[in-house]
């Protein structure tokens, strides 16, 4: 097993563990949920940091990392942690510096037949008026009074100012608003970072993408049928991105500040990356605060997106969104805290749950859905590459309590950006994607090759990983054809 630690134990075919028994300090074993050949391609930095995530205090039942794992900040990318919310922490390594990065799909009543010959100057005006790049800013002009609301209400916002439909709020993860938010807890540094930047789709893995699933790709009629799929080819459009510079400086603020208070504390942890404070800690209550500021700004990020993607289809196809069914799917986070409850030696326990590059996953009836899910479970939005395609998946009551309610967000790297530079140019990238069918355009040339499909696992095998281990299920397979990247 090459880089796979030797003491790791088979808990069955999808799920593995590595006990206290191989790390001084750890509390908890470390879990990772993988087929056979997806453990063996994990790079070695994936045990060492699960295993260090396993020494932190106050963790719980066992620290997880999911399919998609890779190495990251402090956890790695996949990981998840859960923790005591009188005697843990919270660590911003575990939740990343992009707060509330994540997905948000929109089907519409077009196909295939509709959109192919009209893909080139669809993808060109998104690119034109939805922003990508590194410090790229929107159109969005904010002034001080109206961010603070912005961090408070997030997608409610929005909607209150004409950027989004009401029911857009009840297909939102946490309905678009993050409450506890205080705007007293952020830097003026973080807010100069974050007051220009809503409606843009930043750099790296965010992207816009135009997709359509084909008939053999609906695994589930009945739920596909719920999420708005109902025609053979439908188009829908999916979106990554998350709270730009205004989470990455909102994390970067508070882990200065954790490194004070952890000698205050006596908390001693094997990486600096995992600088942490004790959760009831004032710090750390300032902290989750700021982390939903950055949350709310995330998700009224993705809403002015949706909206300049209803505004570039309007234009070409010449008729209003609502005519074109242009309605959201859902929105799901993957960078966050959350507070979870779960079964701890028989009794019902709150626990503040880590997801760093992982989604929720709850079943029919979980008390955080939103009513327009509550009866068969959370949307679950996969990525995978721009050449291969993604899923829509649901959550499972299995995910509430053997993952702490979450599973995998998306394929997942299997290499680095500037190793995948070196494989490709960007610009045959771009010419060999269209001669596939898919139009792709790009902030830079080198962003695009970083992300072409061989740097990414497998999407097909890490979704099926979580469906064996029976904590989220696949519905619909989308396929690309056009993209924005950022």
């Amino acid at each position: 097993m090459s880089d796979v630690p030797n003491e790791i134990k088979k808990i069955n075919e999808v799920t593995w563990e590595i006990p206290v028994s191989y790390k001084e300090g750890m509390n908890v074993p470390a879990r990772v949920i993988a087929t056979e050949s997806l453990l063996k391609a994990m790079d070695p930095g994936v045990f060492n940091q699960i295993t260090n995530v396993a020494t932190l205090p106050g963790i719980v039942k066992y620290s997880i990392c999911h399919a998609d794992g890779h190495w990251g900040y402090g956890f790695p990318i996949g990981g998840v942690a859960a923790f005591d919310m009188e005697e843990g922490v919270i660590s911003p390594g575990g939740i990343g510096f992009d707060i509330n990065c994540g997905m948000r799909s929109i089907v519409t009543n077009l196909t295939l037949k509709d959109i192919q010959p009209k893909l080139k100057e669809l993808v060109n005006i998104l690119f034109k008026i939805v922003p990508s790049g590194v410090g790229c800013k929107g159109f969005v002009k904010l002034n001080n009074s109206q961010f603070d609301e912005i961090m408070q209400l997030g997608s409610k916002w929005c909607v209150e100012n004409n950027y989004g439909w009401k029911e857009d709020l009840e297909r939102t993860e946490d309905y678009g608003t993050l409450k506890g938010a205080n705007p007293k807890n952020v830097s003026q540094k973080a807010r100069s970072r974050g007051i220009s930047q809503l409606g843009t789709l930043g750099s790296g893995n965010h992207y816009l993408e135009i997709q359509f699933a084909r008939a053999e790709n609906i695994f589930d009629e009945k739920v596909a049928k719920k999420f708005g799929i109902i025609e053979k080819d439908q188009i829908i459009i999916t979106t990554h991105c998350g709270s730009r510079g205004f989470g990455h400086q909102n994390a970067t603020d508070y882990l200065k500040v954790f490194d004070k208070v952890m000698k205050e504390h006596n908390i001693k942890i094997l990486d600096r990356e995992l600088s942490c404070a004790p959760f009831q800690s004032k710090e750390a209550q300032d902290y989750y605060s700021a982390m939903k500021c950055s949350g709310n700004m995330a998700y009224a990020n993705r809403q002015v997106i949706m909206h300049q993607i209803r505004q570039g289809f309007s234009q070409v196809f010449n008729q209003d969104p609502e005519k074109l069914g242009m309605k959201l799917i859902y929105d799901c986070t993957h960078n966050l805290a959350r507070e979870h409850k779960i079964k701890i030696d028989g009794k019902m326990k709150k626990v503040l749950v880590h997801l760093k590059g992982a989604t929720t996953s709850v079943g029919a009836g979980y008390e955080r859905l939103t009513k327009q899910y509550s009866d068969i479970g959370s949307p679950i939005i996969i990525g995978g590459s721009m050449e291969t395609g993604s899923y829509l998946m649901l959550g499972t009551k299995k995910a509430e309590e053997e993952t702490f309610g979450t599973t995998l967000h998306g394929a997942g790297r299997t290499m680095s950006r500037s190793k995948a530079k070196k494989l490709i140019r960007g610009e045959k990238l771009q010419r060999d994607m269209e001669a596939k069918g898919i139009y792709v355009r790009g902030a830079s040339m080198s962003g695009l090759a970083e992300e072409q499909g061989q740097a990414y696992k497998d999407v097909d095998e890490v979704t099926e990983s979580v469906e064996r281990a029976g904590i989220s299920r696949r519905i619909v397979k989308l396929k690309p054809l056009g993209n924005v990247k950022g």
